[in-house]
């Protein structure tokens, strides 16, 4: 039974329907963004073609050897020194490993809690979505609705003489008559004379 229950509950949870509706949310937001990018991005593109033009590839290929020779330096350095200050006694390895292990499980759980938050709130703005949605699809409807039906236009009456309000008797309540079970009727048999 505890199956089924899962079960049921799981397929009755609207969260995953409404963390989809709140990702296409987002989506669509950033997609309204792309046009103002694209405007941008067309009004750098000649000062930054022009500037790339203007640079001399054997002054960036020296940059680079630079950059490449610092980092190969401190990269050097770096793994002089962990090995200098590694520890070769098995117990502290051992113990720095449990350690490492607790605090990869401990900062997987608060990973796991942020994304929960995450996923919750997402969850949350795809209701608003929704709700928002379906209100704007009320809204639509209404707007179609006096779209089609024309606006009654105003019927003047005139009376020539007053007409006096009369309070007319309430419609009697009409009670269901019980019908009488039918009477049978008892058919006599018909007999043929006897041949003479």
């Amino acid at each position: 039974m505890a199956i089924t229950d899962d079960l049921r509950k799981t397929f009755s949870d609207p969260t995953p329907l409404y963390f989809a509706a709140g990702t296409a949310d987002l989506a669509i937001q950033q997609a309204k963004k792309v046009p103002g990018i694209v405007e941008q991005l067309r009004a750098e593109a000649p000062a930054r073609i022009d500037a790339v033009r203007g640079i001399d590839p054997n002054e960036v290929q020296e940059k680079a050897t630079a950059r490449a020779k610092e980092a190969q330096e401190t990269i050097q350095t770096k793994v002089n020194e962990f090995i200098g200050t590694l520890d070769t006694d098995l117990k502290k390895i051992g113990e720095t490993a449990q350690d490492f292990a607790l605090r990869s499980v401990g900062v997987a759980a608060e990973y796991a809690v942020k994304a929960r938050e995450t996923y919750e709130k997402v969850a949350e703005r795809g209701e608003q979505t929704v709700k928002t949605w379906r209100g704007e699809a009320a809204e639509e409807i209404e707007e179609l609705a006096v779209a089609v039906e024309p606006k009654p236009e105003p019927v003047e009456v005139k009376a020539e003489k007053p007409v006096e309000a009369k309070a007319e008797p309430a419609p009697a309540k009409k009670t269901a008559a019980k019908k009488a079970p039918a009477a049978r009727k008892t058919t006599a048999k018909k007999t043929t004379p006897p041949a003479k």
